[in-house]
């Protein structure tokens, strides 16, 4: 088990939610914390608070693109990069996780929350491990950030 597996868990037994943990690992990528963010992503989880939207994974990994690729002060611009990189995260979450339980809903991935822990720890650790590949491939440095 590598150390980013390890710090997963280490998020997971202390309360965090899959949208806040994938930030907190890119944050933290960056020698960087931030609490206001890390509590508004807690909205993103169990499919925007059992609203049954999608996956707080998908939508947590949405947003760590952008915390690298997005807009954040009147002076910067969204870099071009960062709609392609959604676009190529979003295709390739419903490819993986889509077809094998049906949708991108939180509901419909966790079904009976039996293996909710189990399930979405990959899940959190594969997208986690899939937002790095896109953005070393898009030129980013992941200890920098924007």
């Amino acid at each position: 088990m590598d150390h980013s597996m390890v710090r997963m868990m280490e998020l997971s037994y202390h309360g965090y939610y899959c949208s806040q943990i994938l930030l907190i690992m890119g944050l933290e990528a960056q020698g960087k914390s931030n609490p206001d963010l890390i509590r508004a992503l807690g909205g993103l989880a169990n499919g925007c608070g059992f609203a049954g939207g999608p996956c707080g994974t998908l939508t947590g990994a949405a947003c760590l693109l952008s915390l690298y690729a997005g807009k954040g002060l009147d002076d910067e611009y969204q870099d071009e990069a960062l709609t392609h990189m959604l676009k190529d995260l979003g295709e390739w979450f419903t490819l993986r996780y889509g077809s094998l339980y049906g949708d991108t809903t939180c509901e419909t991935i966790v079904g009976d929350r039996t293996e909710m822990r189990q399930r979405c720890g990959a899940i959190v650790a594969e997208t986690y491990a899939r937002v790095m590949e896109l953005l070393i491939a898009g030129g980013y440095d992941i200890e920098v950030g924007k």
